[in-house]
């Protein structure tokens, strides 16, 4: 029975994810694909390239709720002890269904985001501190060199760098250690085609994200 729930569990964190706000909020509020217009992702960073720095903020808070509140069902299902390696890797497994769902959304053709937003979540439910400090190489990445896409990537890098030596002591856990190394690789993998136009010079600006453009205009 603890096998079957624990799958329900998963699944439940996968449907979660799956929730395309982005897309929703844009053919609900603004009658159009956020796919098919800025960079073509289904992001709060195309979000706020596209619809603008409300709609932008909303879809930004609703994906790191989705990742957070999937790590949270651990807790409530209480299959496993508090603070033990059990309850770390059920945590890690829920968040990682809801950040696929949020990549591979069901509801959505299976065509979604770039998961940083639910990642995102899904480390300070599980990883605080560590996720503070990626937080912070994200800000000072976005002001140096003013490229959103370069700060998720880095601050990505630094969440192993801060499990593995800065914060090891207060997080022993293996299970979150093997995370922080695929979250990393993940970013960069979802991230490939930023990396390419940054490489290029074409690479959207962060600054470029509060003003609102036209919902036909590439970016």
């Amino acid at each position: 029975m603890d096998t079957l729930y624990y799958a329900l569990l998963i699944l439940a964190a996968y449907l979660i994810g799956s929730v395309p706000t982005s897309i929703w909020l844009g053919k609900i509020f603004f009658h159009l694909d956020i796919r098919e217009h800025g960079s073509g992702n289904a992001g709060a960073a195309n979000t706020f390239r596209v619809l603008g720095w409300k709609a932008g903020i909303t879809v930004l808070l609703f994906d790191v709720f989705k990742g957070w509140i999937s790590v949270r069902l651990g807790h409530y299902a209480h299959l496993f002890p508090e603070y033990s390696e059990a309850l770390m890797t059920q945590e890690l497994l829920l968040g990682t269904a809801a950040a696929l769902g949020h990549i591979f959304p069901v509801y959505a053709r299976f065509k979604g985001g770039k998961g940083v937003a639910t990642f995102l979540g899904v480390a300070l439910a599980i990883a605080v501190w560590p996720t503070l400090v990626s937080i912070g190489v994200f800000i000072i990445t976005v002001i140096a060199f003013n490229y959103v896409s370069l700060g998720s990537i880095l601050a990505g890098a630094m969440f192993p760098v801060s499990v593995f030596f800065i914060f090891k002591t207060r997080y022993p856990y293996p299970s979150l250690e093997v995370f922080s190394v695929l979250i990393a690789l993940l970013l960069i993998y979802t991230h490939r085609s930023n990396i390419r136009r940054i490489f290029r010079g074409e690479e959207s600006h962060a600054s470029d994200l509060i003003k609102k453009k036209k919902a036909g205009k590439e970016s």
